[in-house]
């Protein structure tokens, strides 16, 4: 049987202004992505990765072509409908984690839940599970502040993973942090992805590149796989 298609692209482009001047970040790109695939997405500095998450995450809009989800074309989807989306169906992983200074790992991680449902208390057992799940559950009330990267980079992680997502994005996720930390990250996400979740990771490491089920190579814009 094959395998639902999760997102599509279509001929996508995106240009900026940088200056007078337009720069064309993205060239053209079509790709598939399937339920329970392991795609990273690799290439040079400037060639496209992050962009391209960006608009496959729909944390971004494209200057033309379509992004699918589910075979639906959220190219006319309002502000409101982009949110619920990225709130019900994807999980997000930084390169700087993107945590909220003021507000602690517990705090941070149930926040995604609370902007889904407005809801708190239903979900800090399940914050607490999930702190738990990545091995900080004697950090639960502490601040990003007094926490190490890789240990910020786990309540990110958690953060991801509370509405129950279809797809992690994970935007160099180990960039910031040491090899043995980044093995840690790197062993957490695999195994989410043992678990059947689809997750698509930028990466400049070759080596983590690897460990995908398939890479998506960009120069200039365009795919060279």
């Amino acid at each position: 049987m094959e395998k639902k298609t999760v997102i599509e692209t279509k001929k996508l482009v995106k240009c900026y202004m940088v200056g007078e001047v337009v720069t064309r970040a993205l060239d053209s790109v079509s790709i598939r992505i399937t339920e329970g695939e392991f795609v990273a997405i690799d290439g040079k500095s400037g060639s496209g990765k992050s962009t391209l998450l960006h608009l496959l995450s729909l944390l971004d809009k494209p200057t033309e072509g379509g992004v699918f989800v589910y075979n639906e074309d959220t190219s006319h989807f309002s502000r409101e409908q982009r949110v619920a989306i990225r709130l019900s169906t994807f999980g997000y992983v930084f390169q700087d984690y993107a945590l909220i200074p003021e507000l602690t790992a517990l705090e941070n991680v149930i926040l995604p839940h609370f902007m889904l449902t407005g809801k708190f208390d239903d979900c800090t057992k399940h914050g607490t599970e999930l702190l738990e799940q990545v091995g900080l559950g004697n950090r639960l009330h502490n601040r990003p502040s007094q926490l190490s990267g890789g240990e910020q980079q786990r309540v990110a992680i958690a953060r991801a993973l509370v509405n129950s997502p279809h797809v992690l994005f994970a935007d160099e996720p180990t960039a910031n942090l040491d090899s043995d930390t980044s093995e840690n990250i790197l062993s957490i996400i695999m195994e989410l992805h043992a678990q059947g979740l689809t997750v698509l990771m930028v990466t400049h490491e070759a080596e983590y590149a690897r460990r995908a089920g398939r890479i998506v190579t960009l120069a200039d814009g365009q795919v060279v796989e």
